[in-house]
Formats: C-alpha cells, structure tokens, sequence
C-alpha cells in the first residue's frame, strides 16, 4: 500500500519535559521527529499533538512545540490517543485515513493508540526512528507487536520521501535538505 498525501496526517504523542529526558537515544529521537515534522508540514499535512497528564508529566517540549504550526496539544489522561474524544473529532474533522506516528512510549502510547487507529479501519504508520521507550528491550517489543498486528513501520527519511512521490515535485529539495 502506498501513502499518499491525501487524508494523511501526522501524530506526535507526548513529547513531554519529564517524560524525554528518560528516553533511550534523547538526542536522535528529537532530532528525527523535528526532520519528520518540518517535512511534514512542508509537504502540507496537518499535525495533531498530544500530552499525557500534562500537570504531572509537563508540556511538549520547546523544540516541538516550536516547529508545529498553530500547536494545540490535545490533552488526555488515558495512554490510547483514541480514546480521547477531542482526538477523535480531529481525526473525523481531518477525514484521516493514514495516520503517522512519532512519540513515545512506543510500547505504550504509541503501540495502544496504532492499534487503535487500525480496528477504527484507519492505517497507523509508525516511524520508528522516531519513536522511543526507555529501554531498547520495550522498542523492540513494541516492533514486534507492530509486527504482529499488520501495523506499517518504516522511516522519517522513507515515508517522506513516499509522500513526496516524485524528484520533480515541488517539495523535493526541501525534503531532500531536510534528511541530509
């Protein structure tokens, strides 16, 4: 199945102050969700963001919240992004079919809200180079649970050069800038 850009949108799920600093390859996994995230929007796909407990856990961090236009988090308190029913209006109001996710924790939020988006009938695309947990062994059991499920995994540098689809689109070199 190809991801094309219509009815697809980004994800970030709880990015968060206390959160991040616990997370295995901090650095890496900032740097590639900000590439994910400006490609993205230079692609034109709208972003939702979430926070789990933001009063326990804080805000998104700075380098996120900076970079996604007109951010908005969606707050919630249940690990699934669909069970949120502002979260859900989105998705209904976006008329999202794929969903690509960045986030952590990859085997807890972001594995309960991509196998939720799938038996909602929605195609959840974990970018797994932009997700993380804090240790290697939870991102490596939420692969294989991805795995499992029939739950699409790739690349930011892959899926963004899906959605652009072309070296003669006009969005090429941009993405192209973005992932050297």
């Amino acid at each position: 199945m190809r991801i094309n850009k219509e009815n697809t949108i980004g994800l970030v799920v709880d990015i968060q102050e206390r959160l991040l600093p616990a997370m295995e390859g901090q650095e890496a996994l900032l740097n590639n969700c900000q590439i994910l995230i400006n490609g993205l929007q230079e692609l034109g796909l709208p972003i939702l963001a979430t926070q789990q407990y933001s009063k326990g856990l804080g805000e998104t961090v700075e380098p996120i919240k900076s970079i996604i236009k007109d951010f908005k988090a969606i707050e919630k308190k249940d690990f699934s992004c669909c069970d949120e029913a502002v979260f859900a209006a989105e998705l209904e109001k976006l008329q999202a079919k794929n969903v690509i996710i960045c986030g952590i924790e990859s085997h807890v939020c972001v594995l309960q809200t991509a196998l939720d988006l799938k038996e909602a009938g929605l195609n959840p695309i974990v970018v797994m180079d932009c997700v993380s947990s804090r240790d290697y062994d939870n991102i490596d059991l939420a692969a294989e649970r991805f795995r499992f499920e029939g739950i699409m995994m790739t690349s930011y540098e892959s899926i963004l050069f899906e959605l652009t689809r072309s070296a003669s689109a006009p969005e090429f070199k941009a993405i192209s800038k973005l992932v050297k």
